[in-house]
């Protein structure tokens, strides 16, 4: 039988909103070895794509505001950066959704696991980042609109490797699990509680080496480096946190709406070993 207790990852139960965000922590440290590493490319990439943008922009670090006055392309930057964030959680929420999907059955991941390309389905997903990155992309220059996609999109990779559905009915699917109760805002406060988090640790990374004089910061290029690194140092851990957040939310989601737990109790051993009941459609 899986582990129902306090100190489960993802017990057969709905979970209040501290239990959520507790479980998605518990996540992450169960699967860290395989989705910090894969956070640190990601985030480090993130970093150097949008190098020429701040650049273009004026964007000076550490905070990356522009203090040239041109503010549609600070705002086009925030966009772009916006858009990225989405495509990495998403790109991270797949193997994270594998892993809550195996911990909600009460099965051990290992990192061959979720390494292995059996059954993770990466096409698909790697085939929905653009559409995904793309509406964001939008919504964000949109401004409060950024809030509704966000919201609405963190069930995307879940979709593909839990539920099975189709590609193109990821999207809507994730649409309409985030309608179901709190799943929306549930992500928003995971997103505003992480983004404190992230610009907190960032900028103390970056002071620090600044007032103790590790580095010398008075070279603008190597200012700009520090400024990148911490970033990269600090998404790399939140990002895989925000994709686990993903993952138990929609599980969660599940639970609740469309009674899971409920199958999964009443389902076979052998069924259950097989993976979670298909999403009804």
């Amino acid at each position: 039988m899986p582990d129902v207790g306090p100190t489960a990852v993802l017990p057969r139960r709905p979970l209040t909103v501290g239990e959520l965000l507790d479980s998605a922590v518990l996540l992450l440290r169960a699967q860290g070895r395989v989705l910090v590493p894969l956070g640190v490319l990601l985030a480090a990439g993130e970093q150097v794509l949008l190098y020429p943008l701040r650049r273009l922009a004026d964007a000076v670090p550490p905070v990356w505001w522009s203090e040239s006055g041109s503010f549609p392309l600070w705002w086009q930057l925030l966009a772009v950066g916006a858009a990225g964030e989405a495509v990495i959680v998403l790109l991270l929420g797949n193997p994270a959704a594998r892993a809550a999907g195996a911990a909600l059955l009460g099965r051990h991941t290992g990192v061959g696991d979720l390494l292995r390309p059996a059954g993770a389905h990466w096409g698909v997903t790697l085939l929905l980042a653009p559409a995904v990155g793309l509406l964001m992309l939008v919504a964000a220059l949109l401004g409060p609109a950024w809030l509704v996609g966000w919201g609405l999109l963190g069930s995307v990779a879940a979709a593909v490797v839990v539920d099975r559905v189709p590609g193109p009915s990821a999207v809507p699917r994730s649409v309409r699990v985030a309608l179901r109760g709190r799943a929306a805002a549930v992500r928003l406060l995971g997103y505003l509680g992480w983004w404190v988090l992230r610009v907190g640790l960032a900028l103390g990374l970056f002071f620090g080496v600044e007032s103790l004089h590790l580095v010398d910061l008075a070279d603008p290029d190597v200012r700009v480096v520090a400024a990148m690194l911490a970033w990269a140092a600090v998404n790399s851990v939140a990002y895989p946190a925000l994709a686990c957040l993903d993952a138990v939310n929609h599980l969660d989601t599940r639970m609740r709406a469309e009674g899971l737990d409920i199958r999964l109790a009443r389902t076979p051993a052998g069924s259950v070993a097989a993976g979670l009941p298909a999403v009804d459609r």
